[in-house]
């Protein structure tokens, strides 16, 4: 039997289709009554020939030529397969049970035949085939004249070797069965029963398939990696023509040109113009380009990308409604008139009725809210850049920044025992200073007469002012004081302390907390928060800004809003982490004031461009919640004035109200 064959028989045993005399004897027994005496006599001839010889190449051809067919497709046929000629090959008939095992009973030589089902015969195996299986049960070679101990040759050339192998004889470890391999065959089998290990489910053959499916498409496939055909070269295009027209044809003074350039910048192919096809020159190029492509497909990666189809819609935030968000600041209900310059700075009364201004003009305002009515005016003399009115409604002082000195001003609001008692705070007899830590060359407490009020006399020019909640403290922030840049004042004992901690940077600003003894410092690059009480560092907030230039704190005292010079602003959650909750990018030009409302979950911030946006900021209660910020409208109305736009807004303290100072010297108050 060939080798063709023993692969066409698939789920036969070897053992049935060795012995090549008995199939063809048996072959001669089953064909039809129709094949003449020839046939029979080149049956014999090739029977004979199988005897002598052992090559498969002389092995004759099978009789039964279904091919790789199920031998149960012909279960309930009279027939198995086809001869040459294209006739039927019937079956032959089976003996009875009984009679079949009678005659083997009595057959001496029944335990050596075995029935092959693909030839539909029984096959006695010879003696040389028993002792092939008796070897190969006892796991030796089929063949006696195999010696699996040869003697072993050694191909290695020992003369002049620098690294001969070793000629140490071998190991005891290499003959003694491994410890360590055992405890590993049972771990695997503990786990195999505890069916931590589990392996793959055979795969159940389909019972059906399509006979001209394609198999590129099959599932077979699908576990492999995909096949990613390499990018198509570009087509060429009419400058690689051998007539190309005109203007692809380079002048003389653009060839000349392409040598003055890197060689990578320099064109790969320049167009020339020939006769005809058959008079164009070899490229010269073609094995370098071939070569490069090559490398193109080995060594750039290629990457199969799916295209996700997603509505943009979907990508935006969810984000409620602006009309459910009301009420918030949106239109201009009233303007201020009366400073001659920029109004850089304003601040409003606790109760919400009157509000202060500071101008470069030099003068101080004060007007009332409702009707825009300006009650009092300070002349100061000097450009004002700060002012901030005193949080307790019983004590209606302003003070007022102007350059290195700070102004406590008695606005002359309240009743007599109020006024009684204001002037008292306000009054110094003589000169004082404080001595300790040599506070009296950098600081000074005087009686201004001209004004009827205490002058905060600084070595350095003041930036911001700010009031603790009790309005009995009051802090100030010099830029360029160094170590004592940042100073906290008690208003009832005239005294001075510096900030016991020392500054990374240089200040911007500085806030108190709403309800806990926590100072906030905000440098140009980060935001320091402080304990008084325990005069410690608490955190540092990272704002990751280029310089920052305002902040303010939620009323609840856990979140804060940071501005930046470079129009960014940065909503900080310090009870999640030190780095921005949020980021916006607002403003094209500098925000020059961030600000929070008491009540309402409204903040604003302000900026050179001219405009002033309100943001819904809600903070919630549950820790697992994260704070909701919704933009709500932009607010305009002020022009620039000498490159500078709105420099301050404050929120009114009951009402959802905003008023803005700007650069071109007006007040907008802008109501829902």
């Amino acid at each position: 039997m060939s080798h063709q064959e023993s692969q066409k028989l698939g789920n036969v045993n070897p053992l049935e289709t060795r012995v090549e005399d008995v199939i063809e004897r048996g072959n001669n027994d089953f064909l039809d009554d129709n094949h003449d005496q020839d046939e029979h006599s080149e049956s014999s001839q090739s029977h004979q020939a199988v005897d002598e010889s052992d090559s498969s190449e002389d092995e004759v051809a099978p009789r039964n030529t279904i091919g790789d067919v199920p031998l149960e497709w012909y279960k309930d046929e009279k027939h198995i397969g086809y001869d040459i000629a294209g006739r039927k090959i019937t079956k032959k008939e089976r003996q009875d049970k009984l009679d079949s095992f009678l005659a083997s009973a009595d057959d001496s030589k029944n335990w050596r035949k075995i029935y092959d089902e693909y030839n539909d015969e029984e096959v006695e195996l010879t003696k040389e085939e028993i002792k092939h299986i008796r070897r190969l049960l006892k796991g030796k070679a089929p063949h006696a004249e195999f010696d699996p101990y040869a003697p072993y040759v050694d191909w290695f050339k020992w003369d002049d070797a620098k690294h001969p192998l070793s000629n140490a004889p071998e190991p005891k470890r290499r003959f003694i069965p491994s410890k360590w391999e055992s405890k590993k065959v049972v771990e695997y089998v503990r786990a195999i029963r505890k069916g931590l290990i589990k392996f793959d489910q055979p795969k159940e053959e389909p019972r059906f398939y399509l006979l001209w499916g394609d198999d590129s498409s099959s599932a077979d496939r699908t576990k492999h990696l995909a096949y990613i055909p390499p990018p198509k070269p570009k087509l060429p295009g009419h400058e690689e023509s051998y007539n190309p027209s005109l203007e692809y044809i380079p002048t003389q003074e653009e060839i000349n040109s392409y040598q003055l350039m890197y060689e990578e910048d320099r064109p790969k192919f320049i167009p020339k113009k020939f006769t005809s096809f058959r008079s164009i020159p070899a490229y010269e190029n073609a094995i370098k380009d071939s070569f490069e492509r090559c490398l193109d497909l080995y060594l750039c990666p290629r990457v199969r990308k799916k295209r996700i189809n997603v509505d943009p819609e979907s990508l935006k935030p969810k984000l409620p409604s602006r009309k459910d968000l009301r009420p918030y600041p949106s239109t201009c209900y009233l303007e201020y008139r009366g400073h001659e310059g920029a109004v850089l700075s304003i601040s409003v009364e606790p109760s919400g009725q009157w509000i202060a201004s500071g101008s470069k003009d030099g003068t101080v305002r004060i007007w009332e809210v409702e009707t825009g009515r300006c009650l009092r005016v300070w002349e100061i003399g000097e450009a004002v850049q700060l002012v901030a009115w005193n949080p307790l409604p019983e004590l209606p002082v302003l003070a007022a920044s102007v350059g290195a000195d700070v102004l406590i001003l008695n606005t002359g609001f309240g009743n007599e025992e109020e006024q009684k008692r204001i002037k008292e705070l306000l009054h110094i007899g003589t000169p004082t200073s404080d001595d300790s830590d040599d506070m009296s060359s950098f600081l000074s407490w005087i009686q201004d007469e001209k004004y009827d009020c205490i002058r905060l006399r600084h070595y350095r020019t003041v930036s911001s002012i700010e009031w603790h909640r009790k309005g009995d403290y009051l802090s100030t922030v010099m830029p360029a004081g160094e170590s004592r840049a940042i100073l906290i004042h008690q208003l009832s004992k005239r005294l001075t302390q510096r900030l016991p901690f020392k500054l990374h940077g240089l200040p911007v600003s500085s806030v108190f907390h709403p309800t806990r003894s926590i100072f906030f410092v905000a440098t140009k690059k980060n935001v320091r928060v402080y304990d008084l009480l325990k005069q410690k560092l608490i955190k540092k907030l990272e704002t990751q800004l280029r310089e920052v230039s305002s902040i303010a704190v939620h009323p609840a005292g856990d979140n804060l809003i940071v501005g930046s010079k470079e129009g960014k602003l940065c909503w900080f959650d310090m009870d999640l982490s030190s780095k921005p909750y949020k980021t916006l990018k607002c403003h094209p030009k500098d925000i020059t004031k961030v600000a929070f409302h008491r009540s309402y979950p409204l903040f604003a911030s302000c900026s050179d461009d001219c405009t002033s946006y309100i943001f819904h900021g809600m903070v919630y209660a549950d820790l697992n919640q994260n704070p909701l910020i919704v933009p709500l409208e932009i607010l305009r109305g002020h022009t620039s004035y000498d490159g500078r736009g709105v420099m301050d807004c404050k929120f009114h303290p009951r009402q959802p109200w905003l008023f803005t100072a700007g650069a071109d010297s007006l007040i907008k108050l802008y109501c829902h």
